[in-house]
């Protein structure tokens, strides 16, 4: 979205807003929803009537923001929302709904007209204001959410035992997956494939891959999307990451790859692996950056259930490009696909923040760029079949294994202080801390059972 200064705040260009009011008024829009996150990426929406849009996309609307997880504190609290125009869609329609309404993602400024640094939205646009600078002009990315269907939210009861690509008749949720596809594709999301996931009642949908800033808003709606098109089935729907002991958790594989005037700036085809300097130094800055920035593309306690090995989770910081063990795989080159080269990058989940993980994924990867990191030797060894020792000898380190080791490593990152700036790494290290301690106090059934009878 380009900006231009109108009543000393940043808003969107005047043609656009002009052609969203046409759009309103035409198709007769009673609502307009006006979305953006807290700092976990919890989606918080409030709806303003069709007679106020046009005051809001010049001015914002006022809001709270002490009531917002991690945004300012209550003597600071007045924050105001500038709906994108760009994001405008009009949302999808349960079966019987006549009512007519409309979102827009919004940019959360401060009364003064200045971009709020607690705005994880503005986080992802200063990273690609560093992408620019370094002559990229795209950051593509495509995620594979997973996520669980249960049949309601009081428990982990599933609705089927199918596995990966499993036959219709034990996949229960087909018609599920349509009528959310449907859905998506109503508000402009652009669906490439669906199918069953490996676990029990486990799915995935994949959303065709786009800029990152348009991504983390496809993010925001395609979980809204997901949920509320299982509960109108009567089922509910879970991005949590680790939901069922002894089965697969749910991952969110990222496809990431840099464009720089329509050329792919990864892809060297005289290269062994196919992979430019810019691409070698772009994976090599994630994989030495990938300890301190777990806590922000696996923030919950939970996240860290699924990072264990032999649940095809991966924990080893290696790359390669077949073996689907390490922490970031390369798909195999194939003549005339120069524009498909791309870095899979196999440890975010789908509970993220996805302005926060884009934004530290492109930091991390800009920085190996920038600084010229080396690429190590790739990895095609099953990295779950060697020993501690022989990952040693090889250097290759593993993730944090807890949210609250994790968070230590957060906490000493240069890097991530850069990306997220110091409003929000101050306040998201408080938030994560505090959950990490929650967690460690309680005492488990896993406990009782194991300790009371013999200690």
């Amino acid at each position: 979205m380009g900006y231009v200064e109108s009543r000393n705040r940043a808003t969107s260009d005047p043609e656009t807003r002009r052609e969203v009011l046409a759009e309103i008024e035409s198709r007769g829009i009673e609502d307009v929803l006006l979305w953006f996150t807290d700092l976990e990426g919890h989606l918080k929406r409030f709806a303003i009537t069709r007679s106020e849009l046009e005051g809001a996309l010049d001015d914002g609307m006022g809001f709270d923001g002490s009531s917002i997880t991690g945004f300012n504190a209550i003597e600071e609290s007045d924050m105001v929302a500038i709906p994108d125009p760009e994001t405008f869609q009009v949302m999808w329609q349960h079966e019987g709904d006549r009512s007519k309404v409309a979102r827009m993602i919004c940019d959360v400024v401060t009364p003064d007209g200045k971009p709020y640094e607690g705005d994880p939205r503005y986080v992802l646009r200063r990273a690609l204001e560093r992408m620019r600078s370094l002559g990229f002009d795209t950051f593509n990315v495509g995620p594979e959410l997973e996520y669980f269907l249960f049949k309601s939210s009081d428990g982990v009861a599933t609705l089927d035992e199918g596995g990966y690509f499993a036959q219709t008749t034990l996949d229960a949720a087909t018609n599920v997956r349509r009528d959310t596809i449907r859905a998506l594709e109503t508000m402009g999301i652009p669906v490439e494939y669906h199918h069953h996931e490996v676990g029990p009642s486990q799915h995935e949908i994949d959303i065709r891959f786009a800029n990152a800033l348009d991504m983390a808003d496809y993010m925001l709606t395609y979980r809204l999307v997901v949920k509320e098109v299982a509960k109108q089935h009567g089922y509910h729907a879970t991005f949590m990451p680790k939901p069922l002991f002894g089965e697969n958790g749910s991952g969110m594989h990222t496809h990431q790859s840099l464009f720089t005037d329509g050329r792919n700036a990864f892809f060297d085809g005289d290269d062994q692996w196919h992979l430019s300097a810019a691409g070698k130094g772009f994976i090599a800055g994630q994989l030495r950056h990938a300890r301190e920035i777990a806590a922000i593309f696996a923030q919950w306690v939970n996240s860290y259930k699924r990072l264990v090995p032999g649940f095809e989770a991966p924990v080893y910081v290696a790359w390669s490009q077949r073996n689907r063990s390490a922490l970031i795989r390369i798909p195999l080159y194939k003549p005339g696909s120069e524009q498909a080269t791309r870095a899979e990058i196999r440890c975010p989940d789908p509970a993220c923040n996805p302005y926060l993980t884009f934004a530290t994924l492109l930091h991390a990867g800009l920085e190996g760029i920038e600084q010229g990191y080396e690429l190590p030797e790739p990895m095609e060894t099953n990295l779950y079949h060697l020993t501690p020792e022989q990952r040693r000898e090889r250097g290759i380190v593993s993730l944090p294994e807890t949210l609250g080791e994790a968070i230590d490593a957060l906490s000493e990152s240069e890097l991530a202080r850069k990306a997220l700036g110091p409003h929000i790494f101050d306040r998201y290290i408080e938030l994560k801390r505090k959950e990490w301690d929650e967690y460690r106090v309680q005492l488990t059934g896993w406990e009782l059972e194991r300790y009371l009878s013999v200690l």
